[in-house]
């Protein structure tokens, strides 16, 4: 298991973050990480395969909700 020092090492390096906000690491094992400032919730490592599948994940979910909704509104079976 990675120490806090050593995560933190790796947050708080500008290397790792493409963008400013996307983090990159593939040193690092964790999926979810905060973001570069805290207070605004958490990102995904772009460097784990499995980051991409969540996303897409939560799109379809957000989209199929959406339109779900929009047939319950309408009355469309």
């Amino acid at each position: 298991m990675l120490n806090q020092n050593l995560k933190n090492k790796w947050h708080d390096d500008a290397k790792n973050w493409k963008l400013g906000i996307f983090y990159f690491n593939k040193e690092d094992k964790r999926i979810v990480v905060s973001k570069r400032l805290n207070i605004f919730g958490w990102t995904i490592n772009f460097a784990k395969p499995l980051s991409y599948l969540i996303l897409v994940g939560l799109i379809a979910l957000i989209v199929y909700l959406r339109v779900h909704q929009i047939k319950t509104v309408c009355n469309f079976s």
